[in-house]
């Protein structure tokens, strides 16, 4: 399958939105409230926040992957934040996931940082079975608590 990445621009602001919100309901969760803001950071000359969709050849949208920088406090530099990752369902399996991830591992590689980190659901067992082909799990174990 031949594709093409590259960065979202306002003219691919209904593509953007269809694939944030599929991976939004993926996730079984409402980011109504969070697009405009989303959408701000990826549009700002400032925000260290980037997001790009990758199109088939006839210029469908496949994926989108949104990322970030991370200090990390223990080696004292940053990483690239790899903070959502989707492919539509019919894409799966095609390596639109790899390729978006090698893209920001371009990105990172680039730009001198040392590593590009993410999380996934324990239960999200097909993109599992890619991530564990980078590197196996962490171990480490996230809490999420209201301030």
């Amino acid at each position: 399958m031949s594709l093409t990445i590259a960065p979202v621009t306002p003219a691919d602001r209904a593509d953007w939105e269809a694939l944030f919100r599929a991976y939004a309901a993926f996730y079984k969760t409402d980011a109504s409230g969070a697009e405009a803001r989303v959408w701000d950071w990826i549009q700002s000359e400032t925000e260290p926040y980037w997001a790009d969709i990758a199109r088939d050849e006839d210029g469908t949208a496949l994926g989108l992957v949104q990322y970030s920088l991370m200090h990390r406090s223990l080696s004292g530099g940053m990483v690239v934040y790899l903070s959502d990752l989707f492919t539509v369902p019919e894409a799966r399996g095609k390596g639109v996931g790899r390729a978006l991830i090698e893209h920001v591992r371009a990105f990172a590689r680039a730009r001198g940082y040392t590593s590009v980190r993410w999380l996934t659901a324990e239960t999200n067992t097909t993109a599992r079975g890619l991530y564990d082909t980078y590197a196996p799990a962490s171990g480490f174990i996230l809490y999420t608590i209201a301030p």
